[in-house]
């Protein structure tokens, strides 16, 4: 039998209704923010790629590119790829944005954030719902968990029409290309996704390429936030 003090739960239940109020806070502060920033492309990838590693190079120059077109930059304000689309952003002088997220490891607010564009959060999926509501395009580049966490987050909203579609690119075919072979000789075989869902995500290899798809998609459409 599961046991339990009656103090130490009425605790915890205190605390969690007052964490709705910093909850509720910092949906406020990124509304009331992002809203006015118009329309941005989200950039992911590893904080831990080293700025010799070509995903970095990269990252910049579609970052930079995307920027030319009109598009402010959102990342998660951290190094790595983050660092490098923050770097391409500003390079374009265009718009750059980083919604930080407060860690005991590798989460570092980079040099290339606009000074008035660096939001802070202490909770992923607030942080998250900026991401998808602002965000006219996802851009994956080679990362981790956090990276895979976004993407899929992103499809299954869309998937299931719970946000309207936007264009999601992964970046690096090479990298990409097992795990898209895993879906389609998996999920794909066993029917646990449907033949149409694979055509919610591209993957391209080049700058102009992830330029092409996202101006491509836009042709003729509106440019708002997601919901």
């Amino acid at each position: 039998m599961i046991s339990h003090s009656a103090k130490t739960w009425n605790d915890i239940k205190s605390n969690d209704s007052w964490a709705l109020f910093k909850i509720m806070g910092e949906f406020v502060e990124g509304y009331d923010r992002m809203a006015k920033i118009g329309p941005c492309v989200s950039i992911f990838g590893s904080a831990r790629t080293a700025e010799d590693h070509p995903s970095f190079d990269l990252t910049a120059e579609i970052a930079r590119k995307l920027a030319l077109q009109g598009f402010g930059i959102i990342t998660g304000g951290g190094p790595g790829i983050m660092k490098a689309a923050n770097k391409g952003a500003q390079e374009a002088k265009g718009i750059s944005v980083g919604l930080n997220i407060k860690l005991p490891f590798e989460q570092h607010p980079n040099e290339y954030i606009d000074i008035d564009k660096s939001l802070y959060f202490d909770y992923f999926f607030v942080r998250k719902v900026m991401f998808v509501k602002y965000a006219q395009g996802f851009i994956a580049l080679p990362g981790g968990f956090g990276t895979l966490d976004e993407l899929f987050e992103a499809l299954t909203l869309i998937q299931t029409h719970k946000i309207k579609r936007f264009p999601i690119i992964l970046v690096g075919s090479t990298f990409w290309g097992g795990l898209i072979d895993w879906i389609k000789d998996t999920l794909l075989a066993e029917k646990t996704i449907s033949a149409e869902d694979l055509d919610l995500f591209k993957i391209v290899d080049t700058a102009d390429e992830v330029v092409s798809v996202v101006l491509a998609f836009y042709k003729g459409r509106e440019l708002r936030p997601n919901f």
